[in-house]
């Protein structure tokens, strides 16, 4: 299990260093993640942490598949109005998040980056993070994958945990603890009461779905089950960027 710092972190090189290492690797690839509240038992840093470390993942794994990877600094900011109720959210409105995703890329198009991978763990940032993609790909020479972590894992997440193991709940919980342990408060984890969502509209704030803010049992935690979904995954990610490559998208 890796560290959050690896050899190919951008933020730890010299520019020399970073010039050979965009002219060595197949893609740079930008963690986003999200700091808003993960309900009363995980910090607000969830999101951003599971970013830190997926990606960490990702760069030790790739030389397995063929690859190799420059990765970013994880951009700890996302688009999360619909939690700004609950005390310790920050967010950047939809414009402002679109920009500085555009602006990064434009960054590493003007260095000689050919590709960027954006690897996501917050759900609300999927929408802007697609049409960051749709820009780069249309305003610069920029080849942009989109990974939403989360789609990956989703068959194996539901054979675990069943279904209701979103925001806060046994997923994330479990994947704190694997982590990051010394950050989940025990004595506050507890069952989720979330409302049911209604099947012809939205909801604009999340405390009108959960009181507490989160979703599914915390209590159903298994790290052992993690480790192994986060083994998984990362293979299949992986596996699918290489075969896109190869296949010339």
């Amino acid at each position: 299990m890796p560290e959050t710092e690896t050899d190919s972190d951008l933020y730890a090189m010299t520019w020399e260093e970073a010039a050979e290492a965009v002219a060595t690797s197949d893609l740079a690839v930008l963690p986003t993640g999200s700091i808003e509240q993960h309900s009363t038992h995980l910090p607000t840093s969830t999101d951003t942490l599971r970013a830190d470390y997926l990606s960490a993942e990702l760069v030790e794994a790739a030389p397995d598949h063929g690859l190799e990877l420059l990765r970013l600094p994880t951009l700890p900011f996302g688009y999360s109005e619909h939690h700004m109720r609950f005390p310790g959210t920050i967010t950047l409105s939809r414009e402002t998040y679109v920009d500085a995703v555009v602006e990064i890329g434009e960054s590493m198009a003007a260095h000689g980056v050919d590709r960027l991978l954006f690897l996501n763990t917050h759900g609300g940032n999927k929408e802007p993070l697609a049409m960051a993609a749709d820009r780069l790909g249309r305003e610069t020479a920029l080849t942009v994958h989109f990974v939403h972590w989360t789609d990956f894992a989703r068959e194996d997440l539901e054979e675990a945990f069943g279904e209701g193991w979103g925001h806060a709940g046994d997923h994330e919980t479990s994947f704190v603890e694997l982590y990051r342990p010394d950050l989940v408060r025990e004595s506050k984890k507890e069952p989720q009461k979330a409302r049911e969502l209604p099947e012809t509209r939205s909801y604009e704030y999340f405390d009108e779905v959960t009181e507490l803010g989160g979703l599914g049992d915390p209590t159903n935690s298994d790290t052992d089950v993690m480790e192994r979904v986060v083994g998984d995954t990362t293979a299949k990610i992986l596996e699918a960027v290489a075969e896109d490559i190869e296949a010339g998208w």
